[in-house]
Formats: C-alpha cells, structure tokens, sequence
C-alpha cells in the first residue's frame, strides 16, 4: 500500500445519489487488485480525523475510479470537488477477490447497489465470463449495467419495487440459476450484510465456493484500530479477523455467521 495525494481527474454525478470520481494516481494504479478499496482523506475538510473507504472501480492506465453515493457530510463534500483539486488516499488496501483462471469454474458475480463497484474489476480480469446478478430497492440502485454489459457478460436485474429488471430480491434468480443442471461454477459477492449471509447460505446449500466481500465499518484502514473485525472459523473454534486487511474478501465458508456482528 501507498499513501500519496492525488489529484482528481474527474468527479461526475452518475445517477441521482451517485457520484464516480477518478484519480491519477500513477504509483497506486498498477497496483490495484480485483476487491481492494481505497481510504480517502478529504482535504478540504480540516476538521475531519477518519479517512473514508472506498471500493475500486475501475482502472485505467496511470488512473482509478471509485463510486460512491452522497449520505453523510463527507461525501457532500467530496461531491463538492473538482477536477485538479486534490486527495489524500491510501491503496491499494486489503486481500482482494481470486482472478478466475483459465478453464476453472464460471463465475457468478452477485451485487447489491453499490456492491457493483467492487466487483467491476473482477469481471473486467476474468479470462472467462459469467453472469452478473444485481439488485437495489429502486432502479435508480442499480448501477454499472451497460459497463458490465459491454464487456460481454449477461446482467440480470432485480429491484425490491419491480421499477427495472425482475421484481423481488438479488437471491431469486441466482437461486433459479443454481438450479440449472450446470456445474463449475463460483459465486462473488459484494453487498450489504443480509445479502452477503443469504448468498453464503445458498452457496453452502448447493456446494458452490464462493468469496464474499464483507460489508464492515472501517476506521483506520490498516488493521491498528480493530473496529471493523468479524468471526472466522479457525479449527474446531473461531477467532477475529479484520476485514480491512485480512479480508474485506472471505471464503463464505470460513465466516461465522450466528455470530457475526
């Protein structure tokens, strides 16, 4: 990992909440993994100790580019920046998602709303392509479609209010397609809690591998402040391991689930 300051390229509103930011960032970029995310420190909000986790997006050449959506003081501000004016970040940082090899298991990635962003890189890196299953509460959640959709990849839509693709939950139509006669296939998970529990639960239930990225608040970002820790099997008993180092990236199986925080 590195921590540089970097300047914004570009910082673009993407739907009406959501908001995509790149950086040059010429040391870092090379860098980055599938599944790592950036702490940003904003500048301009002196009064601010926390840096702020984000998911990687995209990368290109000298460059990467994260989403994030306006919900707190923070990201009002970061909205508020433009091009040339400058961050502070720390990247790559954490344990990412396995690139697919050539001729292994065909990847089912499983998003919900901003969950997309992670999991770009992923699709983008893999040698083979699979299905994308997206979910959010309105069509305005769902994000990425056409970027996944240009890379070649089948995106299947669900939204909790039936405004786009399919009515109902992320979990149903990855359910109907595990139940297809097909084998050799992995599941990648980025999302909220809930989601990332039904989707280690089926996994378990169909004997599917899978990692899920774990959805956990994060203070410091590089496993000093043990804030964002989970319960991961270890043996015959389980112990605590830091998303924001260990993971945010887990095998589903590992992950304590009736403990989890």
């Amino acid at each position: 990992m590195l921590e540089q300051i970097v300047q914004i390229v570009s910082n673009e509103r993407s739907t009406d909440s959501y908001y995509r930011l790149v950086v040059r960032a010429p040391q870092i970029a090379p860098r980055i993994q599938p599944g790592q995310f950036a702490h940003v420190r904003i500048l301009p909000m002196k009064d601010a100790l926390l840096r702020r986790p984000f998911s990687i997006f995209q990368v290109e050449g000298d460059t990467f580019s994260i989403l994030y959506k306006t919900v707190g003081k923070g990201t009002v501000a970061l909205a508020r920046m433009q091009s040339g004016e400058e961050l502070s970040v720390i990247a790559p940082l954490g344990h990412g998602f396995t690139v697919p090899q050539p001729g292994a298991e065909t990847p089912l990635l499983v998003a919900g709303g901003y969950g997309m962003a992670a999991m770009y890189l992923l699709a983008r890196r893999s040698p083979q392509k699979g299905i994308v299953f997206v979910g959010g509460r309105r069509r305005v959640d769902i994000l990425c479609e056409r970027e996944f959709q240009d890379l070649g990849w089948e995106v299947r839509v669900t939204t909790e209010d039936g405004s786009h693709g399919e009515k109902g939950l992320v979990t149903q139509p990855l359910l109907a397609e595990l139940k297809s006669a097909q084998r050799g296939r992995k599941l990648f998970a980025c999302g909220p809690t809930p989601m990332l529990q039904a989707v280690g639960k089926i996994a378990g239930e169909h004997d599917v591998p899978a990692e899920l990225s774990m959805d956990e608040h994060m203070c410091c970002g590089v496993g000093v402040c043990l804030t964002c820790v989970i319960r991961v099997r270890s043996g015959d008993t389980w112990e605590y391991r830091r998303t924001c180092t260990e993971g945010p990236v887990f095998d589903a199986r590992d992950v304590v689930w009736e403990e989890a925080r």
